[in-house]
């Protein structure tokens, strides 16, 4: 049975000319135009990272009731467990309103975007900053920010349900604001607690959009041919 969420016109709909593929494209070039200078240890891009977070952190040190806020925020509403259980309840629904393959497909690009993350990290191994006075840690490599790519895929799959199912406007658009406040947020707080370079998090989001690019047009790629295939 068919869901009434995601109607057929949404589910079938295919937009050949659509800007998201070329979006994809361009972020996957950036990223691993970042990935090579951040591995190569290009010293302007060094030396840029290192002032930038040596003067947030002069700045959270003395405001310690800013720094309890951005940690709640990142460990709780932003915490990249938070954004899974996110994309695990849309699977749910999906499933349980018979788009099965549309839920194995969210869960799938979940999945790949934490093993690329992993690999990545693995493969870089790049150093977090140091503090003689830090006011918060966190384990693993550093780059890319594993938090701002988790958020970056979870919003962008969700958004892309949404534009799916034939939301209306006003949810498209809360929606939207939502997640650019969710996205840009989780980067800001990696940043402003000291755990992550700013071309970490700007690698995390370069990375989890390139994904969710790929595996969106994908998803749709695969609906128009199962179309043309009926037809």
């Amino acid at each position: 049975m068919h869901s009434p969420l995601l109607s057929p016109a949404h589910r079938t709909r295919t937009r050949i000319s659509s800007p998201v593929p070329r979006a994809g494209a361009v972020c996957g070039a950036l990223a691993l135009g970042l990935v090579a200078l951040v591995s190569g240890r290009w010293s302007p891009l060094v030396r840029l990272d290192r002032y930038l977070a040596e003067a947030l952190h002069r700045r959270a040190v003395t405001e310690p009731g800013l720094v309890h806020v951005n940690r709640l925020l990142t460990d709780w509403l932003w915490d990249p467990w938070t954004m899974r259980a996110l994309i695990a309840v849309a699977a749910v629904v999906l499933w349980r309103r018979g788009d099965r393959v549309l839920a194995a497909w969210v869960v799938a690009t979940t999945l790949v975007s934490s093993l690329l993350q992993q690999g990545v990290k693995a493969a870089i191994g790049r150093e977090r900053p140091r503090w003689p006075d830090p006011v918060d840690s966190a384990h693993y490599a550093a780059f890319p920010s594993g938090h701002a790519m988790t958020a970056m895929v979870t919003c962008g799959l969700l958004l892309w349900l949404l534009r799916r199912s034939g939301a209306r406007p006003w949810i498209r658009r809360t929606a939207l604001a939502a997640a650019a406040v969710s996205v840009l947020g989780v980067g800001l707080t990696r940043l402003y607690l000291g755990v992550h370079w700013p071309s970490d998090v700007l690698g995390g989001w370069l990375l989890g959009a390139a994904l969710t690019a790929l595996a969106t047009a994908g998803y749709d790629r695969y609906v128009s041919r199962q179309r043309t295939e009926e037809d």
